[in-house]
């Protein structure tokens, strides 16, 4: 992903979406420096959009659990 990033960075746009806040990344890479590179760059001309409400992906995903309970 920093390969993408450094290529972009000043050529192109990027938009990005995450569940994860940007103090959480440094888990989800592993490395805290290449993370602080990837946001550095990312956040440079940015604009963040939050979406913030119920996931459409998990409400269905837990009526179809629902749904397979009550079938068997």
């Amino acid at each position: 992903m920093s390969q993408v990033i450094s290529k972009r960075y000043e050529n192109g746009s990027i938009i990005l979406a995450s569940n994860k806040t940007f103090s959480e990344w440094g888990q989800v890479f592993g490395d805290e420096v290449l993370v602080t590179a990837i946001l550095d760059r990312l956040l440079h001309h940015c604009e963040i959009v939050s979406i913030n409400g119920p996931s459409y992906r998990l409400k269905e995903r837990l009526a179809a659990i629902e749904r397979d309970n009550i079938a068997v």
